[in-house]
């Protein structure tokens, strides 16, 4: 199954609701304009059901078979929302929302999945329900747990879902996936360190919170290098710090610590978060201080499951005609939560020699258009074939 031509002859109509979403970027659950937009074009197309409001603010629509007689119902995912950067692309349609941006192209997903949801709402050559899932607050939201939570999957007698996301470096309309953990788990600290603030010029009479936090800081990789197995995938990031005082000759009595931990395993999870306690209250008590941790176990590993990630890359070949092995990625994803409802699979399509996602000059690359709509709808057809 190569492109579907009709996916040619709507790619200038994909393209200008694509870019139309990228000039109006809309962050977390606020997707108000997004939403509503996607349910305005799921209604024109002619979906059997369309509703809004599920997990806050986002869309699911249902389109039927030609036959029904399968029971099987397919969900297929795309995310909605942007991310608080400044754009610093240049383009005629950069958004026109300051420090908000579609930097991670979920604007070419829900343009992709409304592509397929027009060309599925036309045809419907499969035996069974398309259920079209519109996403909000993918970037650090929980957007998908909340669907969930919501009874989405019940609902509408999810059977199995499947999701696409573009990914910079690997060729356009090419695509690449693997089974099993494929994303990170991605746990969030909060570290508060106190010690005993006075003049820096006498640092004998304080508790240096600043010696602390700097042992902390460097200690907490050891869980990497020294406790986690040499052949796992971990990483601990302390991304911000942040004193009481702001003079340069006060010792602080206070620094608070952010960061995160990423795992694709559930022993390396509980690993890091029992070592990430330890120390930093250990590195506290030597030097007379304390310090609090909140660890907060955010987006799980999202794990493909083995025989839809078989069938998901059988369609991406029938499309490109190749289907590569995805590296694994230390971000995280939270169709994960989608995942652990559900079986099904995560896939990329590349999207050429661009940005990275989530960088000012990034930018989906609308070329690769078809091919992503026809992954969607080879998923319907060929998972729910007409007789």
């Amino acid at each position: 199954m190569p492109v579907k031509n009709r996916f040619a002859e709507l790619h200038t109509d994909i393209t200008a609701w694509r870019r139309d979403l990228h000039e109006h970027p809309e962050i977390l659950f606020e997707t108000h304009r997004t939403s509503a937009t996607v349910a305005e074009k799921l209604r024109a197309f002619g979906c059997d059901e369309v509703v809004e409001g599920i997990g806050r603010t986002g869309v699911v629509g249902v389109i039927k078979g030609n036959a029904t007689s399968s029971g099987k119902v397919i969900g297929l995912r795309a995310d909605m929302d942007a991310l608080p950067i400044h754009e610093q692309t240049g383009l005629d349609y950069a958004s026109k929302t300051p420090n908000a941006m579609h930097a991670c192209g979920h604007d070419g997903h829900t343009a992709m999945l409304l592509g397929a949801a027009q060309y599925l709402a036309e045809t419907r050559n499969f035996d069974g329900t398309v259920v079209v899932i519109f996403q909000p607050a993918e970037e650090g939201g929980g957007g998908g747990r909340e669907m969930c939570k919501d009874g989405m999957m019940e609902r509408w007698g999810i059977q199995e879902v499947y999701g696409m996301h573009n990914w910079p470096g690997i060729p356009a309309g090419q695509f690449g996936i693997r089974p099993g953990p494929f994303f990170a788990a991605t746990d969030l600290l909060e570290i508060e360190v106190e010690g005993l603030g006075g003049h820096a010029a006498k640092p004998h009479e304080t508790i240096d919170t600043g010696v602390v936090t700097a042992h902390i800081i460097t200690a907490l990789q050891t869980i990497v290098s020294r406790n986690a197995d040499p052949v796992g995938n971990i990483v601990v990031s302390i991304t911000s710090i942040e004193s009481s005082s702001k003079a340069f000759n006060v010792i602080p009595q206070r620094v608070n610590l952010l960061g995160t931990v990423r795992t694709l395993s559930n022993d390396l999870r509980d690993l890091a978060e029992k070592r990430v306690t330890e120390i930093c209250e250990g590195i506290a008590a030597t030097f007379g201080a304390t310090a609090k941790v909140k660890y907060v176990r955010n987006y799980p590993v999202m794990v493909n499951h083995d025989e839809q990630t078989e069938f998901a890359a059988d369609v991406a070949r029938g499309i490109s005609g190749q289907c590569d092995e995805a590296p694994l990625v230390m971000g995280g994803e939270d169709f994960a939560f989608m995942l652990e409802e559900r079986p099904g699979a995560y896939i990329l399509v590349g999207n050429g020699d661009t940005a990275m996602v989530h960088h000012p000059m990034y930018n989906f690359n609308d070329d690769i258009i078809p091919a992503g709509c026809s992954w969607w709808a080879g998923i319907a057809e060929q998972r729910m074939p007409i007789g």
